[in-house]
């Protein structure tokens, strides 16, 4: 009898241990494959249609944008906006893990400084955030300050920017918090280290879930030198030395225009962030669905990093990129294995196109999985090619991997 008594300890001591073995082992496993946030900005076509909207495949989807109207979150025109935007929450139903947001602000958007700048002007825009919040149901809101603290397409900056946007952040926070569901708070952030003179990340990520980090337009629409405008690869000064491009980067930080006289790219900034102390999670990336296109461009290097003679089309969405250059033959496709990003030179009009493809955006997404990002958002869904094989069916293939 005895015997028996410590048969059955002993068993139900193995039983207990295993137990928490396998717990702790299921814990890990879904800590492992917790979701990668594939998050889509969306502009509504002018032929709109949100049942096509392949929501199954997105975490989050952005609807861009509000604006700061009279110190309040409002559409510039609601009548056409509103309804939009209760059509796109409609389509959860298709995909009821879904995070509809709205985004305020976007590029040359004013209006920021002033409405941070007070507690009291800060509380009018969180009160109307909440009331646009409830009337349409959304999951969430994301904040597309360009910039706090520097000026961006003329708009308001000043030195206090720095400390109103953390207190701007931190009362949003607290008011999402009221709701029983819980609501997603993110900001679009610049993909250059200059921006984060400007911003306390360290408190502002107390109260973000991600930061959505803009890794495109890292060769601006202004530049007459050519280069990669969303690479995800560290490309080095030594392997760029002797180009137009590093000439270029070269004065301008001799002039104080940057601070960094290195090419940007995702991997960077990423590396930076961390040193900065923002957690891996909380950090998405970013991949362009447009591309650049230079004129008057040397063939030396296929084109790369040289000096053109200027901006062939600044804003080229990808489904004109595939239709117009990917099936035309005169163009060439090129990979850069240092900025591990496609490129295409086309030498009978002299062209060069800097771009995101299917590789890049699979590249980029597996990159986030092995380095324990948030995920990947990319500007913007409207201007994916709507066949199959899309830059969003890359990034989702590689997510679910």
């Amino acid at each position: 009898m005895i015997f028996k008594t410590n048969s059955i300890l002993a068993f139900s001591l193995v039983f207990i241990l295993l137990l928490g073995c396998e717990s702790k082992t299921i814990e890990e496993e879904a800590s492992e494959n917790q979701k990668t946030a594939v998050m889509a900005y969306y502009v509504p076509e002018k032929d709109y249609k949100p049942e096509l909207i392949p929501v199954e495949k997105l975490t989050h989807i952005i609807f861009s944008f509000t604006k700061v109207i009279d110190g309040e979150m409002k559409f510039s025109k609601p009548e056409i906006s509103g309804p939009k935007l209760e059509a796109l929450v409609r389509q959860k139903e298709r995909n009821p893990g879904l995070k509809v947001m709205v985004a305020c602000g976007g590029w040359g958007a004013d209006g920021f400084s002033d409405m941070a700048l007070t507690a009291e002007s800060r509380t009018k825009f969180i009160q109307s955030t909440r009331d646009l919040i409830e009337k349409f149901q959304v999951d969430g809101i994301d904040m597309d300050w360009e910039y706090p603290g520097i000026s961006g397409a003329g708009t308001k900056a000043r030195p206090e920017d720095t400390r109103n946007f953390t207190q701007l952040m931190k009362g949003l926070r607290e008011m999402l918090d009221t709701f029983d569901e819980p609501k997603v708070l993110t900001f679009a952030s610049a993909g250059w280290e200059r921006y984060y003179d400007f911003v306390d990340v360290s408190e502002v990520m107390k109260y973000a879930d991600f930061m959505n980090v803009m890794t495109y337009d890292q060769v601006s629409g202004e530049s007459i030198y050519t280069g990669h405008h969303t690479p995800l690869g560290h490309v080095s000064n030594d392997d760029i030395n002797g180009t137009p491009f590093q000439a270029h980067l070269d004065s301008l930080f001799e002039a104080g225009k940057s601070p960094d006289k290195g090419p940007r790219s995702v991997e960077k900034i990423v590396n930076f962030l961390i040193q900065k102390g923002v957690r891996p999670e909380q950090i998405i990336i970013g991949a362009a669905f447009y591309g650049r296109v230079w004129k008057g461009v040397p063939p030396i290097n296929q084109g790369l990093y040289q000096k053109s003679k200027g901006i062939h089309i600044g804003w080229l969405a990808y489904h004109q990129i595939r239709n117009r250059y990917e099936s035309d033959s005169s163009f060439q496709r090129f990979w850069d294995d240092k900025a591990k990003a496609p490129y295409m030179y086309q030498s009978l009009d002299s062209l060069l196109v800097s771009y995101d493809d299917t590789v890049s955006v699979a590249l980029k997404t597996r990159f986030a999985i092995k380095n324990k990002l948030g995920g990947i958002m990319f500007w913007e869904l409207g201007n994916d090619t709507k066949e199959s094989g899309s830059l969003l069916d890359a990034i989702f293939v590689e997510s679910q991997k």
